[in-house]
């Protein structure tokens, strides 16, 4: 696509420019961080006035409540967001960017009617089910069983780092459907009922002293086999499209958001090693935004970011890491201060290269699928 702005574009960000500047002063306070129902009600309104607006999943079809907006629409709108320091999608992130992305290039049309709609209102909040114990870097590991009875499938398992799962309705869950299959084909995709018979659900506490991640327990959980997105274990290749979203695209915001923050510490030091430093990191980041636009414009074509979307997030992830370790050196003593907006962010971005996929196991893909390299071997013990 085209890298710079159209006329149209402009008209748009300065259409959007102006909502937000009446919408953001009459927003409540945010609420406390374990404020879990004062979290989700909060981003839910948020959402709600996105949609009445016309600004909700502005690049969904206009069918399941979008805006059917251009690729570079949908870039400004981030940008334009995150300059005003408008809310983040929040306890949505699931249903807007994951979830409700596979659902409308996978779902079929009763399953797009049902889901899309309430997910962009705000009227429904998602879950991911994906990790467990044992199979984390080794999805394809994971041991959740499904078992059909009829209409419906019995789960049986357990799932971690669930985020938002107890304030979700819903919830993406990968379950294995044949035991017998390679590992890769007998999984499914299933949209799980939150509030389903069976399923306990536990909150971790992190070293941030948030509790976003959840352990779910499911025992004897029947969900209707009208649930299951695409075809009887064929789930491995829907969660490699919601992988291309996850890694593609959902990262956009929190990239522009990272450019920003390079702006900030930028006017925190005059040290020339820092600043010089400093730039090679914005070039780095100014990189992956190039990158992002193109995934955003092959998504709007195709349905997916592609390839692509390898490469952004390990390029987005180890990026955003350099940023957080040279905050901390400017800080100095200042970055004993957890209160600090730098210091916050250099923790939470700690995890961004094991989130979403190891950067050891991107470069493996990218090495694989892409540049057609041999296969890394097994170690061995002599």
């Amino acid at each position: 696509m085209e890298l710079r702005y159209s006329e149209s574009d402009e008209e748009f960000r300065a259409e959007l420019r102006d909502w937000l500047e009446r919408t953001l002063p009459e927003l409540p306070p945010h609420p406390a961080w374990t404020d879990w129902s004062g979290r989700r009600r909060f981003d839910t309104d948020w959402q709600r006035r996105l949609f009445d607006a016309g600004y909700a999943g502005i690049n969904w079809p206009r069918a399941y409540g979008g805006r059917d907006a251009s690729p570079s629409e949908q870039l400004v709108f981030l940008e334009e967001t995150t300059r005003a320091r408008a809310p983040y999608v929040g306890v949505n992130f699931v249903g807007s960017l994951h979830a409700g992305p596979t659902i409308m290039t996978q779902g079929t049309e009763e399953q797009k009617r049902r889901y899309l709609p309430p997910i962009l209102r705000g009227d429904e909040v998602w879950c991911q089910g994906f990790s467990e114990p044992g199979a984390g870097s080794d999805l394809a590991s994971l041991r959740t069983r499904a078992v059909r009875d009829g209409d419906h499938y019995v789960v049986n398992g357990q799932k971690v780092w669930c985020s938002f799962a107890h304030i979700a309705d819903y919830g993406e869950l990968l379950v294995r459907t044949d035991p017998d299959a390679p590992k890769h084909r007998g999984i499914s995709w299933l949209i799980l009922p939150m509030d389903s018979p069976g399923i306990d659900i536990r909150p971790i506490d992190t070293v941030l002293g948030s509790s976003e991640f959840c352990e779910v327990f499911l025992d004897d959980v029947r969900v209707p086999v009208a649930n299951r997105v695409g075809e009887e274990n064929d789930g491995w290749r829907i969660t490699q499209v919601t992988f291309a979203f996850e890694r593609g695209t959902a990262f956009v915001s929190e990239l522009v958001e990272a450019r920003r923050m390079a702006e900030d510490l930028a006017a925190s030091t005059s040290d020339p090693a820092h600043r010089h430093e400093l730039g090679h990191v914005v070039g780095e980041l100014d990189a992956v935004w190039a990158l992002t636009k193109r995934n955003v414009s092959r998504a709007a074509r195709t349905g997916s970011p592609g390839d692509g979307a390898l490469m952004v997030k390990l390029a987005y992830s180890e990026s955003r890491q350099r940023l957080g370790d040279l905050s901390v050196r400017v800080l100095d003593r200042s970055a004993l201060d957890v209160d600090n907006p730098f210091v916050v962010e250099r923790l939470r971005t700690i995890a961004l290269t094991i989130a979403a996929g190891t950067s050891q196991i991107q470069r493996n893909i990218i090495s694989e699928r892409l540049l057609g390299l041999p296969r890394e071997q097994a170690w061995t013990s002599t």
